[in-house]
């Protein structure tokens, strides 16, 4: 199947939704190509909604597993269509664009090393993974700078030997570098992946492609 997919044209997927191994969180207004590619390759239930009115869901949007983090400037209708898959932390103040500060997965999150140290132990708690502050190649907001999923992590192209290191020591998982769309080092803007697949952004490269299937251990098809 084809891999690369956009949203009315815009390669950024992973700006406006946010996917797990069980649920694919985007926009109401999401065209129906895209929820077909989310539900053959990722095989997710598809929810639909904003966070704070917005549809950049996975700027707004992070977690695991065990909870959903989510801006504090959610609305209750917005929270309600969250709460039947997971418990959902707010972030009220400061850092709350969840999506952009935290890369999470089952085994660890990591988040903007700038965060406070009492929101990173009540992360910890959460979402109950150790949690670090992290830069990749440079970049504060890990949330953007990474895809991870539980079989694996592609970090920006620019990451250095001890940012992956420290990642490696925390998550026992492949980690290594991938870019999306000819060369956007951003990678969680342009890829979106779970267990059971991912799709990238219109305009990733085939040899793009094949970094992320040899990082997240998917067969070549």
């Amino acid at each position: 199947m084809d891999r690369i997919v956009s949203i009315a044209g815009d390669p950024h997927i992973g700006v406006f939704t946010r996917v797990f191994d069980d649920v694919a969180v985007v926009p109401p207004d999401a065209p129906e190509d895209l929820i077909r590619g989310y539900s053959e390759a990722l095989k997710v239930e598809i929810v639909r909604t904003t966070l704070q009115g917005s549809p950049i869901i996975g700027s707004l949007l992070a977690g695991n597993s065990n909870g959903f983090i989510v801006t504090g400037m959610a609305t209750d209708e917005e929270l309600d269509s969250l709460t039947p898959y997971r418990d959902v932390m707010l972030l009220q103040e400061g850092m709350n664009a969840a999506g952009n500060v935290i890369l999470a997965n089952d085994q660890f999150a990591a988040v903007h090393p700038e965060m406070e140290e009492g929101l990173m132990d009540a992360i910890e708690e959460f979402l109950k993974v150790p949690v670090i502050p992290l830069t990749l190649g440079g970049v504060k907001t890990v949330g953007m700078a990474a895809t991870a999923t539980n079989t694996g992590v592609v970090v920006s192209p620019r990451s250095t030997p001890g940012e992956i290191h420290t990642l490696e020591e925390v998550c026992e998982l492949p980690v290594g570098k991938g870019s999306v769309t000819m060369g956007n080092a951003l990678v969680g803007t342009g890829l979106v992946a779970n267990r059971y697949g991912y799709l990238a952004g219109i305009g990733t490269s085939g040899y793009e492609l094949g970094r992320i299937e040899d990082i997240l251990g998917f067969e070549e098809e």
